[in-house]
């Protein structure tokens, strides 16, 4: 298949092409590319003559394109696609049409299956060389819708002159823009339906270009609005004129509205007067309530099926005590009480843990336990670190979890199960519980927790040798 016109992949081109180093020593003269590979965030790698890599933004492995330098580096350069001759034969139109532009998505281009296999590569690679480990068995990976899936976000602001509107939407690839967003289809329904309504309701406000960002999160629906939270930050207090337009919006679109003149201490509802947000996990009977700003999964569907995974690898028992580090809200925690005979949280943000402890009340869960820990920090004279336990639960941030493997007693566990958001950090501290506190790597697998992008989530199941 040749693609002979650059219209014809128009939508993959990064703004950045918009804004191309204007360097006269940049040579941007157009050059064919064999693309090998796709890096971690979703370009193409291609190799040059002399060997040097060269990635390729809106290249896929199997192509041939026509690119132009975007940056150059001693190690790599940088470019983009400006015309694809032979494509892929996994190759998709990509649905939005801002793709290639919004930094919200990379691999829409890309289908479905092949994302999934992306993913699972870069596990794979990281396994073997960051942390010198196989697993012994690979899981089938754990997906589930592929478009509007996204129930938590942050849409940045920006008023410009010049084209004298409000910008309203995710950073473009370069992120020094704002995406003028009017659709998107990775986030839930009712937020991608009110995307073309947001510019129009900045633009209408005093404080239009005081207001940098607005972010929403869903849980399930109330009797007073829909469950949806809107939290418009502010630089400078806001006029009565403008924050009666903001409360009218949340009312005729049924979302809670919240503000935030300053840090997250500062968040305020503005209507309703204290409106409950929450999610229930049916499998479970358990209902979660959290605030505008606390982390929650941004899948939800695949947040129940991750959970109802994460159990079975754990192989919990009735007369198990387990320990859950990083519980947040007690996403995990409190299924987990759901199955054993006690559950021990552990959490860094003392605000989670707050949380963690009312939804523990909140569902009458008496056996789940809730500490505030700093886990990069020593905790080995912390009472529930010298309790006993038989299976441990991590789901850490991006950072990893050395720092605390290095610290527990793990010959006192029968099983660990390790919730991934960063491949790279799994992959160390696999290698760790592997090859130097002798652990076996029995499973691991990717979770599709963010359908068309680059970003992989992945579980794994150690078990004593």
């Amino acid at each position: 298949m040749r693609c002979t016109h650059l219209r014809q992949y128009a939508a993959l081109l990064p703004s950045s092409l918009r804004h191309v180093a204007r360097s006269r020593r940049l040579d941007q003269t157009p050059f064919s590319a064999d693309i090998v590979d796709l890096t971690h965030d979703g370009r193409g790698v291609a190799r040059l003559p002399d060997g040097k890599a060269v990635f390729v933004a809106g290249a896929l492995p199997g192509e041939q394109v026509m690119a132009m330098r975007t940056a150059r580096s001693r190690h790599f350069d940088e470019a983009t696609t400006l015309e694809v001759v032979s494509a892929s034969p996994h190759r998709v139109i990509p649905r939005c049409p801002h793709f290639g532009v919004c930094g919200g998505c990379v691999l829409q281009h890309l289908d479905a299956d092949q994302q999934i296999l992306a993913k699972a590569r870069v596990l794979r690679e990281n396994f073997e060389r960051i942390g010198h480990v196989t697993p012994q068995r690979w899981m089938e990976p754990i997906v589930d819708r592929a478009w509007n899936y996204r129930r938590k976000g942050r849409f940045s602001v920006k008023r410009v002159d010049k084209k004298d509107r409000t910008l309203v939407g995710f950073r473009e690839r370069d992120p020094r823009f704002v995406a003028d967003l009017r659709e998107c289809h990775t986030v839930i329904e009712p937020i991608a339906a009110i995307i073309p309504l947001l510019s129009g309701l900045i633009d209408g406000l005093e404080a239009r270009a005081t207001i940098p960002q607005i972010e929403f999160i869903a849980g399930d629906p109330r009797p007073e609005f829909d469950g949806i939270a809107l939290v418009f930050r502010h630089l400078q207090p806001l006029s009565d004129t403008d924050a009666s337009a903001l409360l009218a919006f949340g009312q005729a679109q049924r979302m809670a509205i919240f503000l935030q003149p300053g840090g997250v201490d500062s968040v305020h509802a503005l209507w309703p007067a204290a409106p409950a947000l929450s999610f229930r996990l049916e499998d479970w009977d358990v209902e979660l309530g959290f605030r505008p700003l606390d982390f929650i999964q941004v899948n939800a569907g695949l947040n129940r099926t991750m959970i109802a995974r994460t159990l079975e690898l754990l192989d919990v028992q009735p007369e198990d005590r387990v320990l859950d580090l990083f519980c947040g809200l007690g996403n995990f925690t409190l299924p987990l009480a759901r199955r054993v005979r006690e559950v021990v949280g552990v959490e860094g943000e003392a605000g989670l843990v707050a949380r963690a402890k009312e939804n523990a009340l909140r569902n009458g869960l008496a056996n789940a336990q809730f500490h505030a820990a700093d886990l990069t920090q020593d905790q080995r004279g912390a009472p529930w670190m010298r309790q006993g336990f038989d299976k441990l639960l991590l789901d850490p941030p991006r950072s990893g979890a050395i720092d605390v493997l290095r610290q527990l007693p793990l010959e006192r566990f029968g099983r660990i199960v390790y919730v991934s958001c960063h491949p790279a950090s799994l992959a160390r501290d696999a290698g760790y519980l592997v090859n130097e506190r002798g652990w076996t790597l029995s499973e691991a697998g990717v979770m599709d927790m963010f359908p068309q992008t680059a970003h992989v989530e992945s579980i794994a199941l150690f078990e004593k040798r």
